[in-house]
């Protein structure tokens, strides 16, 4: 929707629909306006493999450590590397993307996640698994601009939400191959055979990412503007000042850093906090499995009702992170029957926000898919930075319960900023 070339707009406001100024506007997605959606599952596979190597080190937490006599301090530093990198290459992610080759920065990725899970069978001092980490954390930048830029160039705007919970669903995969890994092969053969076994599976990626359809003349070509000025779904009547949204997305990046260092503590640390409940490492792994089903059946179904009511997006966000934090102050107690519950809210309801917001975060930036990706991408692993490292350092003074209790901080303070900058655009576009 373009506004009337003789409509005059507020001062300080902007029109809905952006003019192309560095290249021509795409058409919508696919013939028609129809979604085409195979390079959306492509780019889901390699990012499962990409996010694989910063979940798998923690899961093997307990055995990684005995054997390589590291502390929890120095291999939750370990850890970090990856949400670090992933946070840092972020803004390098968003300029690369859109001048290369969607299944060329797809093949890339799978095949670093495949090299690094393959060295961290190998790797035998804390700096090796810091620097094999860091690598694929740096990788893991790519997935979400690379998403982002997908679903604004394929997929038809009234399917954005949805399109943004496939994509958030490799975020709630991502637990399932840790544990089925630590069930199957970790627990009874050890964890260097089941980062073997990851590293092979991560291949699959390669797979995917060659049978991504190539990139279409004009719309996706590298070095064409970004994607995505096609629109992302109905707006409102009036558009937010451009300071307005400058601020809000300061806050929503910020929401989505607060609200992932509890739902990463729960998700990466599932199988020791789970331990610690009164469950085998076996069992706990299983209990993932079935937490990361649940956390991908969440995403689809929201993000399938939010395409009905896209205004409502962020509303839905909040309330799946208060969600989450209200899991993780469950897990707090204790048992193991407030454990399976608990954690189930918090990897599920507290992680399935992850799709929904970025489909906000689009339609706050429409035209701009590459920024809105690489700002989600930084707040969410920003946070996720936090997690590993300050999981390490205050179990060991505090236990485990009382970690989870502080991490269920995060997603609240997380829902209050989230819900400041709904009202802050609710001001601005009614003022």
């Amino acid at each position: 929707m373009t506004s009337s070339p003789h409509r005059q707009l507020p001062a300080g406001r902007r029109p809905l629909a952006k003019t192309a100024s560095a290249g021509p506007v795409p058409p919508p997605a696919g013939p028609a306006g129809r979604s085409r959606w195979g390079r959306l599952v492509a780019t889901v596979v390699v990012s499962v493999a990409a996010v694989t190597p910063g979940l798998m080190a923690p899961a093997l937490a307990a055995p990684v450590q005995r054997s390589l006599h590291l502390s929890g301090t120095a291999f939750g530093a370990a850890v970090t590397c990856f949400f670090a990198c992933t946070a840092a290459g972020a803004p390098v992610a968003r300029r690369i993307v859109p001048r290369l080759q969607v299944r060329a920065v797809l093949g890339a990725v799978g095949l670093l996640a495949a090299a690094v899970l393959a060295g961290l069978a190998t790797a035998s001092r804390l700096w090796e698994l810091c620097l094999l980490l860091a690598l694929a954390g740096f990788g893991n930048a790519f997935t979400q601009p690379v998403a982002a830029r997908v679903i604004a160039a394929d997929i038809a705007p009234g399917r954005h939400s949805f399109a943004g919970g496939l994509f958030g669903a490799a975020l709630g995969a991502g637990p399932f191959l840790p544990g089925l890994l630590v069930t199957l092969v970790a627990a009874p053969h050890g964890w260097r055979p089941a980062l073997w076994t990851a590293a092979g599976l991560a291949l699959l990626a390669l797979t995917a990412a060659a049978a991504a359809r190539p990139d279409r003349s004009g719309a996706d070509a590298p070095g064409a503007a970004p994607a995505g000025r096609a629109g992302t779904g109905a707006r409102p009547a009036a558009a937010p000042a451009p300071r307005t949204v400058g601020r809000v997305l300061a806050a929503w990046t910020a929401a989505a850093a607060l609200a992932t260092i509890g739902s990463n503590v729960g998700a990466a640390y599932f199988i020791q906090i789970g331990t610690a409940s009164g469950f085998t490492a076996a069992t706990a792994g299983t209990l993932e499995m079935l937490a990361s089903v649940l956390g991908i059946a969440v995403r689809l179904a929201s993000g399938g009702l939010a395409d009905r009511a896209p205004h409502r997006i962020p509303w839905t966000v909040t309330a799946m992170m208060l969600t989450g934090s209200a899991g993780l102050a469950l897990i707090v107690v204790g048992t193991p029957a407030a454990f399976v519950a608990g954690a189930l809210l918090a990897v599920a309801g507290g992680w399935g926000w992850t799709g929904l917001l970025l489909a906000a975060t689009m339609r706050l930036l429409p035209g701009e898919s590459a920024r809105a990706g690489a700002a989600m991408q930084g707040g969410l692993f920003a946070g996720a930075a936090v997690g590993p490292l300050s999981f390490g350092a205050l179990s060991g003074q505090f236990g485990i319960g009382a970690t989870v209790g502080i991490a269920a901080a995060g997603p609240l303070l997380g829902a209050l900023l989230l819900a400041a900058g709904i009202r802050a655009l609710a001001r601005d576009t009614a003022g």
